[in-house]
């Protein structure tokens, strides 16, 4: 069966995690382009303050305190869309957690909640999704992570859940396809966004995490999202340092895995004093769209220019070209790591150090 989807305002459109971040930045940007919502967090003050500025714009919105580690909770979402509004056209997973700290020094019940909220939420919901929308046709969109591809350190169970979820939505989508289902199903992968989620995730770091650079704008995951609520599309990343990195992963792990490890470990720690936000056990609130990095914050044009088909391949030539050249420079830095290591110290020109006595480097690794 084809898959056609309405225009956003024609659209009912469920959002968890709805009341910070990510999830709060696509429910008003949905809103004003005139979609209904169906808005489900933890937070239940925040979000009925979200509806209420929601409807005194002339929008339509409806309230779901839920958590969406729970399946009950997750089933009264899709009950109360079709209480409201009659169903639903998409659903949006969007709800995440996340817990900074060494794999081995994180607790097995904090990485337990964190696959509850990540993976299960996103199982629970897409069933919840799939039930309505094989009926009528729809889109299920998943918020998944750059992190399914390359992952990295300091936050290895987030990248592990987030490899669940897009085994489970590609899996899916398989299956889905093959019985004929009118169900758009899409993967979002931002890169680091600007949001509170360094403050809301458990910390075992000694000071306050935060993101490693490039980080993009909130608005442009939104956008990502409410284009595969129109147009069928399999998967998206949110900056184009995101797809570079899955890229660089996927044609050379060993040296994505060591300059990206690298970059990450000295980027996440901010040497500030750790403030006690922590959403992983608790809601977090304050209907916040922004974090407080304090780099420079950049909308992604890879994005925006991923949405248009023409665009999309220059922009593929463009991370292209740019894993090319890479590889090149991680090369040479490889061969000169090496023969840094392995040279025999007989082979350092005397000249450099003014006899042929002087030892050599303490240390000749690059800089």
């Amino acid at each position: 069966m084809a898959i056609r989807l309405k225009k956003l305002r024609d659209q009912v459109i469920v959002i968890t995690g709805a009341s910070s971040g990510i999830g709060l930045t696509t429910a008003r940007m949905a809103a004003h382009q005139g979609a209904a919502l169906v808005l489900a967090a933890r937070s239940g003050e925040d979000l009925d303050q979200l509806v209420s500025e929601i409807q005194s714009r002339g929008g339509q919105a409806v309230a779901v305190t839920a958590d969406v580690a729970r399946e009950e909770d997750v089933r009264r979402i899709g009950a109360e869309a079709r209480r409201a509004f009659g169903g639903f056209d998409t659903w949006v997973n969007n709800a995440g957690a996340s817990v900074y700290g060494r794999a081995l020094d994180v607790s097995v019940d904090d990485m337990r909640r964190l696959f509850d909220t990540n993976v299960w939420g996103v199982v629970y919901g897409s069933r919840v999704a799939c039930d309505e929308l094989r009926r009528h046709g729809g889109a299920l969109i998943n918020v998944g992570s750059e992190v399914s591809d390359q992952p990295i350190p300091l936050q290895v169970a987030y990248s592990a859940s987030k490899h669940a979820v897009k085994a489970w939505t590609d899996g899916l989508r398989m299956e889905l396809d093959s019985e004929g289902a009118p169900i758009s199903v899409t993967l979002i992968k931002p890169g680091p966004i600007d949001t509170p989620y360094p403050h809301h995730a458990g910390n075992y770091l000694e000071d306050e995490p935060t993101h490693a650079p490039p980080v993009y704008k909130p608005e442009s995951v939104a956008r990502a999202i409410l284009h595969a609520a129109t147009t069928p599309v399999r998967e998206m990343f949110v900056g184009g340092s995101a797809r570079f990195a899955s890229t660089m992963h996927r044609v050379a792990p060993q040296l994505s895995n060591r300059l990206f490890g690298k970059a990450v470990r000295s980027s996440t720690h901010s040497g500030k004093p750790r403030r006690y936000e922590e959403a992983l056990h608790q809601a977090g609130g304050g209907l916040r769209e922004r974090g407080d990095y304090e780099g420079m914050v950049r909308d992604s044009l890879y994005t925006r220019a991923s949405m248009h088909p023409v665009l999309t391949g220059m922009a593929m030539v463009g991370v292209s070209l740019l894993v090319a050249n890479w590889m090149r420079s991680g090369e040479r830095w490889e061969n000169r790591r090496t023969s840094a290591i392995y040279e025999p110290r007989t082979s350092w020109p005397p000249a450099a150090y003014g006899n042929e006595t002087a030892p050599p480097p303490s240390n000749p690794l690059p800089s």
